[in-house]
């Protein structure tokens, strides 16, 4: 148990400390504390694979909870924001399945590739598309956070802003699940 493996069970143990929160309405600014909770759970993300590949802590547990933790506090979070309204339902419920697809599009990739012993480096793309989908996440979390504390107009600019980062996330999840599938088909090939 290094620690880039700690980092990651730390931002697993964040995702019910950020639904706590969340649903906690007897807390003054509940939900931005879900989302202050989530930015931390989210820095987590970059600082356990970084510290991973600095200090060649490279893990098979790393390697299996991280992606794991990354999907989960993303759709948890999404989930969060489309029950609360601030996501339209049919919107919401469409990003959250492209994004889920694309992740199991390239899990099951990485499964098969693993299978006949090649790596899989992460895409550039798709670290883009993480950037993106995380400050959308915040963005909308403060939304809800701030809307008993600032003026409508300050809420509703948020909310524009989030669906605005939302839909690039939801592009990009779209065109880095392409290119990834298209940069990596030679591994559905069966060997000879």
């Amino acid at each position: 148990m290094n620690l880039p493996n700690k980092i990651t069970l730390t931002r697993i143990c964040l995702i019910p400390v950020m639904l706590l929160f969340y649903y906690l309405t007897v807390i003054p600014g509940n939900r931005l504390i879900a989302a202050v909770v989530f930015v931390l759970a989210a820095c987590t993300d970059f600082l356990d694979g970084h510290l991973a590949r600095k200090n060649n802590q490279v893990t098979n547990m790393g390697k299996f909870l991280d992606p794991i933790a990354d999907k989960v506090l993303v759709l948890v979070a999404l989930f969060m924001l489309v029950e609360s309204g601030i996501i339209p339902s049919p919107y919401g419920v469409l990003a959250g399945s492209i994004i889920i697809a694309r992740e199991i599009a390239i899990s099951g990739f990485r499964q098969i590739a693993a299978a006949n012993n090649l790596i899989i480096a992460a895409d550039k793309s798709g670290k883009i598309k993480t950037v993106f989908q995380d400050v959308a996440i915040v963005v909308l979390l403060a939304a809800l956070g701030l809307a008993d504390m600032v003026p409508a107009e300050v809420t509703d600019v948020l909310t524009w802003c989030g669906w605005g980062l939302l839909a690039v996330a939801v592009a990009l999840t779209i065109y880095s699940g392409i290119h990834y599938v298209v940069k990596n088909y030679g591994v559905l090939k069966d060997s000879q």
